[in-house]
């Protein structure tokens, strides 16, 4: 271990980087990470030589494990701050942890182009929403709890996230802002959504991914052990740090911002998957 970490410095730094990246992004947004850390698993695994679709499976598959931390550690900030509807959280979480199982499961079929369209068009479709949305125009409430809401749209949250690898927060931020939640209630309400994704999420890549062949060392199915460690590591340490300071950001900016980044992301990820 100590000789892989001395002949790859770039790999371990870049992973350490984009660890705390991620769960900055993750106090700070809402959002899980998985934005962050599915592009910078991919090229990672992708320079040690792991091809296409074993790279991007383990990619999402490490990415919804390092979700679990910081959506946890964002959580219990954004909570402490008065900024969670702990009952919007209870209602959907049985539905999108059951989308999440689905989701899990299906990679193991689905092919790594199209689970590259499916993560770079949700994330491009998320960037503009995110970047053009006003937070603060005044919207209609909504009440997110009754069943023709709650099962179809955590359903399809789950299973979104699950094969994007990110932790359901994009899409509720965007779910919950549109039903007329202020933007900081919802940032800290879908942090907790990452947990609901994470947990049978991590589950269905173990088992799509069990006794595939070319996976990077170390791996459980399609989560990578020492990649999980060093991410999770500082991303638990980078989150409590975003969630305190998107209660100080203005609400349009948090938006416009993340909208920007989400957008660089998927465009980075989607060329070089279709046009290396």
């Amino acid at each position: 271990m100590l000789d892989f970490i001395t002949d790859h410095q770039f790999l371990v730094v870049s992973i350490l980087v984009a660890g705390f990246a991620a769960g900055f992004a993750a106090g700070l947004f809402g959002i899980g990470g998985g934005i962050v850390t599915v592009p910078v698993l991919y090229a990672v695994y992708q320079s040690l030589g792991i091809g296409d679709g074993p790279s991007l499976k383990t990619a999402i598959g490490t990415s919804l494990s390092v979700i679990l931390v910081t959506s946890i550690r964002a959580l219990t900030t954004h909570h402490d701050a008065g900024q969670v509807d702990l009952s919007i959280l209870k209602s959907w979480a049985p539905w999108i942890a059951l989308g999440a199982a689905i989701g899990g499961v299906l990679a193991k079929w689905v092919p790594v182009e199209l689970l590259t369209a499916v993560f770079v068009g949700g994330a491009f479709y998320i960037a503009w929403r995110r970047a053009f949305a006003d937070p603060n125009k005044p919207r209609k409430p909504r009440n997110l709890a009754t069943k023709r809401i709650k099962i179809p749209v955590g359903v399809g949250t789950g299973i979104f996230s699950a094969m994007m690898g990110i932790g359901g927060g994009a899409l509720g931020v965007m779910v919950m802002t549109m039903s007329g939640r202020t933007m900081h209630q919802a940032i800290g309400t879908s942090a907790g959504f990452g947990m609901a994704v994470a947990v049978p999420g991590v589950a269905g890549f173990i088992l799509a991914g069990w006794s595939v062949p070319g996976l990077p060392p170390l791996s459980l199915g399609y989560v990578n052990g020492p990649t999980f460690v060093l991410m999770a590591t500082m991303a638990g340490i980078a989150a409590p740090l975003g969630a305190r300071m998107a209660h100080q950001v203005n609400a349009e900016i948090l938006s416009k911002l993340f909208g920007a980044y989400v957008f660089f992301a998927a465009l980075s990820l989607g060329a070089d998957v279709f046009f290396k």
